[in-house]
Order: structure tokens, then C-alpha cells, then sequence
């Protein structure tokens, strides 16, 4: 049997009804930035902090210098996102979070030499609440090079109409989007659906304003307030079915979009999904992005938890190629760790960042073994064919079992 076989009979629930496959590679080269999939190995790198700007009360925009030796690492499309890596209280953290500026902002042929992210300061959230609270310009904190597929697969932006649902903080990756999109071509139009609870709410509230008024001809901005009224009574309240088709109705017209983009939590996301799917949208040009996997209650995912072999139990054998350098794990069966853990015990640097199947970064290629993957919002089905899996949600089924970082 082969990995992908294996892979496919043993992987758990994964993404709900997940999207159909992408367009043949010969189509992904597009003006929103080259090829949809950019694939490059995950490395930090120390950036140093050029602007931090207050977006609401409770977000900020943060800006890195790129030094100049390392920009060809942080070249980036429009969607992408970068990991950030700290120490607090003697803890490692890291967290994932989409590039919010055009492509071409602050760029030149040898690279970006600036790129942003936005920070929203969860209730509880360690890193969103020292960030919110302690990072200055000048500060220096560890950056991943841009990853992520949340990207366009247009081949064409003349002429392209491209829509945007996005609640809260989902708008970060949209913003690049839109800008770029926009941008690109004086044709293209971008139609974008952003929900929040209040006007004071809304990040990147005089960007949007911006954007419209550059391109009043070409964008279309709705506004959706769950706890504040607003003119338009379709605009005023908590987005659900009834509201959501309404609004597709109305207001952004599915006949006549070429690609979607949802990002927000798991719930809208879903309902997005789902609404369109129903109403005929082709799920091969719709991208999602889950900012949470809206499972209430659910513990952060431990990467790197210790893990104790004793000799006179059963173990799996995990072999792992990184770098062009094998290295093989021992892991217990009883521990039902997943293969980042494990190869986490042997070395320091396996790339990872958020640790519960949504970011993508901790991805390789299964090439002999069986494993049983637990979540899965990140890898489409493609790539799910070609064998590769979520390392931080693989659990060996097998009992030697052989993963490349490198493919």
C-alpha cells in the first residue's frame, strides 16, 4: 500500500467537506505575486521592530525591519502568514499571523524591506497580551519566513472580481489582498464583507476607508455590526443563514465573482461554506482560513511535551529527514504523541507554529507508514493525495513510519 493510500484510510475527521482540488498547476501563476504555492523551509530569523501602530483599543499593526542579507527569505504573496517566536516567563511562544500590506509595500526587486502583521489581544492570550502591552520599536523578536496557501490561483486579475467574508481580526489577510488585487490591475474589483460587534471594533477601519476612496469604481465595502445599528437594516446584527444570503443577494452578487475568500472563526467560516456550496459556487475558488478551530474549551496544543521511552515497552520508529540530515525517534505507543513531538525531543529546530492544524507550517511528505492525522484545516486535498500530512496532528498507526520536511 502506498503512504498516500494509507494516509487516507487511517487520517482522522480533518477539514470539513474540504474544498475540491486546486487547478492545474499550469494556472497558478498569477499577477497577485507568482505561483499560488510558494513552498520554502520555515526558518526564524531576528527581525528588529521598525513602527508599532494602534489599529483599535485592543489592536495593533506591527511593523519589521528586514535586514537587507535576508530578504530574499521574507518575499512573500499576498494571503501569506509568518510565525513570531519569543520568551515569556522562561517559555518559548509562538503564534501565527497573516502579513496585512500589499506585496509591493515598502519592497524593491531584492525583496521586502519591511513587512506587518496585525496582533488582536485575546482575553487570556499570553503573546497578544505582552505584545498589546510590551513591544516597542527597536525591540527585536524572531520572525518565520511567509508561508501559507491562502492565496489567489487566479491565472488573470484583468477583469477579475474577487470577494472577501471576514469577521474580527480576519481581515488581516484580506487587507493584502484587496490592496494587491486592486493594485495590479485597473480592471479587477474587490467586494469585501467584514463583520464586527461595534464600530470601535473594526481594524483597519481608515485603510478600508482608504482603499474605497482610491478605487471608489472598483470596491465595494459592507460593513456588518452585530451590537450597534446601523442605517441599512441587512448591515445591523450577528451574521447567520437567513442574513448571510440576504447579503449574497443584494449586495455582492455570486454570479459574478471569480474567487472567495473566508477568514474568521470556524463558525462563519462554515456557514460561508456551506451557504455557497448550496447556492452553486464551484468550492474549487473559494480559500477559507480558520483563525480558530471553534472547539470552546479546547487545551493549547503541547509541542515538545517530554515524553519518557522505557526499555520494556512498545514503541513506534519515527524517522524524519530535515535539511538533508535523518534523524530517527523512538516514540511509545501508550503516549500516542504526534510525530512533531517526537521530533521535537531530537531537534530543536523542526518547523512548527501554531500547533493545531491550521497553520500548515509544521507540513512533510509521509513516505513510508501510516498515521492517523486528529485535525486538519490547512492542507488541501491535493496536497492530502500526494501524502502530505500535519505533523503536529499525525499520530503513528504503524510501527516505523518515515516523514521528509524537505520534499
Amino acid at each position: 500500500m502506498r503512504p498516500e493510500e494509507a494516509l487516507r484510510q487511517t487520517q482522522g475527521p480533518g477539514r470539513p467537506d474540504p474544498t475540491t482540488q486546486r487547478v492545474a498547476e499550469t494556472l497558478l501563476s498569477t499577477a497577485v505575486g507568482g505561483p499560488r504555492e510558494r513552498k520554502r523551509r520555515a526558518r526564524f530569523h531576528t527581525l528588529r521592530v521598525a513602527a508599532v501602530r494602534a489599529l483599535t483599543d485592543s489592536s495593533i499593526e506591527v511593523t519589521f525591519a528586514i535586514p537587507e542579507q535576508v530578504r530574499g527569505e521574507f518575499d512573500y504573496l499576498a494571503g501569506q502568514h509568518v510565525a513570531l517566536r519569543t520568551e515569556l516567563d522562561g517559555a518559548e511562544v509562538r503564534r501565527s499571523y497573516s502579513l496585512c500590506r500589499a506585496v509591493d509595500a515598502g519592497g524593491g526587486g531584492d525583496g521586502p524591506r519591511t513587512i506587518s502583521v496585525a496582533i488582536k489581544r485575546d482575553e487570556g492570550g499570553r503573546f497578544s497580551t505582552w505584545a498589546q502591552t510590551e513591544l516597542r520599536p527597536g525591540d527585536e523578536i524572531d520572525v518565520m519566513s511567509p508561508q501559507g496557501s491562502f492565496t489567489s490561483a487566479l491565472a488573470e486579475l484583468d477583469g477579475a472580481h474577487v470577494a472577501g467574508i471576514a469577521a474580527g481580526s480576519g481581515i488581516t489577510p484580506l487587507m493584502a489582498l484587496a490592496a494587491t488585487v486592486l493594485g495590479r490591475s485597473e480592471t479587477s474589483r474587490f467586494t469585501l464583507v467584514y463583520t464586527n460587534r461595534s464600530t470601535t471594533d473594526v481594524m483597519f477601519l481608515e485603510d478600508l476607508a482608504d482603499l474605497k476612496d482610491r478605487y471608489p469604481a472598483r470596491v465595494a465595502l459592507h460593513h456588518v455590526l452585530s451590537r450597534e445599528q446601523r442605517a441599512a437594516p441587512l448591515l445591523s446584527g450577528r451574521i447567520d443563514e437567513d442574513r448571510l444570503r440576504r447579503i449574497l443577494d443584494a449586495l455582492v452578487l455570486p454570479e459574478t465573482i471569480d474567487e472567495w475568500f473566508l477568514c474568521g472563526p470556524f463558525e462563519l467560516v462554515q456557514l460561508c461554506r456551506d451557504t455557497l456550496a448550496d447556492i452553486g459556487v464551484d468550492p474549487a475558488h473559494v480559500r477559507y482560513e480558520l483563525f480558530t478551530t471553534g472547539e470552546d474549551g479546547r487545551a493549547e496544543p503541547a509541542a515538545g511535551r517530554p515524553v519518557v521511552v522505557r526499555d520494556d515497552e512498545p514503541v513506534r520508529a519515527i524517522e524524519f529527514t530535515l535539511d538533508g540530515q535523518s534523524a530517527t525517534v523512538r516514540s511509545p505507543v501508550a503516549a500516542n504523541e504526534s510525530i512533531l513531538n517526537a521530533a521535537l525531543r531530537v531537534r530543536s529546530d523542526v518547523p512548527f507554529a501554531c500547533a493545531g492544524g491550521v497553520c500548515g507550517t509544521c507540513r512533510a511528505r509521509l513516505v513510508e507508514g501510516a498515521v492517523s492525522m486528529t485535525e486538519n484545516y490547512a492542507l488541501e486535498p491535493d496536497e492530502l493525495d500526494r501524502g502530505y500530512v500535519l505533523t503536529c496532528q499525525s499520530h503513528p498507526t504503524t510501527d516505523r513510519v518515515v516523514v521528509d520536511y524537505d520534499v
